[in-house]
């Protein structure tokens, strides 16, 4: 029983591995297996069935229907082994398992195993990322590694790289990819670059003979460090990149899952060029120091195409500069995979398919509002309907919809896109975010004269968005004539699955949940922080939604300028589930712990 709204709360991340993880030039333990494990004519096998499916009929692990049933659905280049997983009939580990007795090695769970960093020097990383290769440890000239194909070839070049003897163990081809991005870190090699930097710097000074600094096109130190900055951050799963200097250093923290985390220190001397090769990349101006500016950037990383959304501002200290990091190789989620629960969904889709209104995602920062207008654009998107967005910036690229850029060196912002884009003869438009009245007036203005309006305001939850459109001086009654409904959102970590255990809630914890009227609850869940989770607990996290819809009996006390608690009251009366009770509900299913409810949600 899943209790109010039945969200399917069980559906942690991903970790049974890639799908297609037989990416060249190495070979997945899966695909070795669906290649290697089928007995020679020599040996009078029978080659029509893998030897895989013998071994795991054999422990025990699947019957011969299923792997018949198995072996039917199989395509050509498919993986045998996660078809098996993908089915359900045997797990992740239970493959590993038998693929370890079949190559007579031993399986290591990497997300427990401590590393040593001392033994990557070991296994050069270009060998590590092509082979699939993790050095566990190195003791007296004997090195441990994990490996997704334990094959005699790849054991004689590891003894001939290292000049050790080497022992294998198997892990998933997902799990080694991860540790590999643990281990041979964009920021590894930092250091050298900054002493590169102080060595240059230093003899300029002397020849120069003062101390003022100059454009880092040219230092090689500075961009390095910036592209090692940028990598690492797209490795480590990071939002935005923050870059603050201090009195005497200059501190770079990533925030990811929601949280900062410092990551980088760098001597205070290399601020002033950091900040003006960013803006270089930026198209930003590089002299002015005193004015916020903001710019926008495209660059590969690992393969990937990354837009980075610039943002400096002066502080006493010197220049601050946070790089937002969009991803734009991810693909959109439908409205179904945001995690909401069954009946929010239900009403949220049908309210996202009235002829006309306004529908609005309410939220602080980062907190998943583009994401959730985005799924609901890719539901509305077809031949019929004449989709415009405005947007600052255009975070992803449908290729059926008209999405325009705000530029406001050139007079287009949300207000003048959004007039123009009512000369287009739209059905759906998404204003990004509403900033000021202007824009508010237009898109309330735009819902009342037949189109349907998406956009996205900056509130602490649902009831509160419609009291920022009164303060904005919005008319009650226009305000009560155009919303159809606000989504309320936050973003909650999830326990990590690799490493959830049993713990204790402080009294003040257990006396938050029973306040919060939580069901009755003997264990609770967090995460002891492992290789997995980077040692924090918790990896990934999901949507919390409230929805409001604007009743008869909602529209009269808006009107009648009701405050946000009677609001609140009423329309809890009516059904909407709180942020707060939707969270408590994850909390009692294991989905996160009660120091992240408090945390993230305001205590309403």
């Amino acid at each position: 029983m899943l209790g109010r709204g039945s969200r399917d709360k069980s559906k942690e991340p991903d970790v049974s591995g890639d799908a297609d993880s037989s990416l060249s030039p190495s070979r997945s333990s899966v695909a070795v297996a669906d290649r290697e494990f089928v007995p020679s004519a020599e040996n009078g096998g029978d080659s029509s069935r893998p030897r895989l499916g013998e071994l795991l009929v054999s422990r025990g692990v699947a019957t011969p229907e299923q792997i018949e049933e198995a072996l039917s659905q199989q395509e050509s280049g498919a993986l045998f082994g996660q078809l098996l997983v993908d089915m359900g009939t045997i797990s992740q580990s239970e493959l590993l398992d038998t693929l370890a007795a079949q190559f007579g090695v031993q399986s290591i769970d990497l997300n427990i195993e401590a590393l040593d960093p001392e033994a990557a020097v070991f296994v050069p990383e270009d060998f590590a990322r092509a082979h699939l290769v993790v050095a566990v440890s190195c003791v007296d000239k004997h090195l441990r590694v994990a490996v997704a194909d334990p094959s005699q070839e790849l054991r004689r070049n590891l003894e001939k790289l290292s000049g050790c003897s080497v022992e294998m163990f198997l892990a998933p081809v997902n799990v080694l990819r991860s540790a590999i991005e643990t281990q041979y870190r964009a920021l590894g090699g930092v250091r050298d670059l900054i002493r590169a930097f102080e060595a240059v710097e230093g003899s300029r000074r002397q020849t120069t003979g003062n101390d003022q600094q100059e454009s880092p096109g040219d230092d090689a130190p500075i961009v390095q460090v910036v592209n090692r900055i940028l990598t690492q951050a797209l490795r480590d799963r990071a939002s935005d990149v923050h870059i603050e200097p201090q009195t005497e250093v200059v501190r770079v923290r990533f925030r990811i899952d929601g949280t900062l985390k410092e990551v980088l220190e760098l001597p205070g001397a290399m601020g002033l060029g950091l900040i003006s090769r960013i803006k270089i990349m930026a198209g930003m101006n590089i002299v002015e120091r005193r004015r916020p500016q903001d710019g926008q950037l495209a660059i590969d990383i690992d393969g990937k195409r990354v837009d980075v959304r610039v943002a400096t501002v002066a502080t006493i200290s010197g220049e601050k500069c946070v790089m937002r990091i969009l991803d734009t190789s991810r693909s959109v989620l439908r409205l179904a995979d945001l995690g909401m629960p069954t009946d929010t969904h239900h009403n949220f889709s049908e309210l996202s398919h009235a002829p006309f209104g306004m529908v609005l995602c309410a939220g602080p920062t980062g907190s998943g509002k583009t994401t959730t207008l985005y799924a609901t654009l890719s539901e509305l998107n077809d031949p019929t309907r004449n989709i415009m967005t405005i947007e600052d910036p255009v975070e992803y690229v449908f290729p059926s919809i008209n999405q325009i850029q705000t530029n406001e060196a050139a007079g287009l912002t949300f207000a003048t896109g959004l007039k123009s884009i009512l000369r287009q003869d739209p059905d759906v438009i998404l204003v990004g975010e509403i900033r000021d009245v202007e824009t508010a007036r237009i898109a309330v203005q735009s819902a009342l004269t037949g189109h349907f309006v998406l956009s996205s305001l900056h509130a602490t939850d649902s009831v509160s968005a419609l009291h920022r459109f009164l303060d904005m001086g919005i008319e009650s009654f226009l305000i009560a004539s155009s919303v159809l409904a606000v989504v309320g959102q936050r973003l909650v970590r999830r326990i990590c699955p690799q490493c959830k255990v049993p713990y204790q809630p402080t009294d003040a914890e257990i006396a938050f949940y029973r306040e919060s009227e939580g069901p009755d609850k003997n264990t609770f869940y967090h995460g002891a922080g492992c290789n997995y989770c980077a040692g924090t607990g918790y990896h990934a996290r999901i949507g919390v939604y409230e929805l409001l819809k604007m009743t008869p009996e909602i529209k009269r006390l808006i009107v009648g300028w009701a405050t946000q608690e009677e609001l609140r009251r009423l329309a809890q009366r009516q059904g909407m589930r709180t942020l707060r009770e939707e969270t408590i509900d994850l909390v009692a299913h294991d989905v996160t712990t009660i120091e992240e409810v408090i945390r993230s949600i305001y205590s309403l």
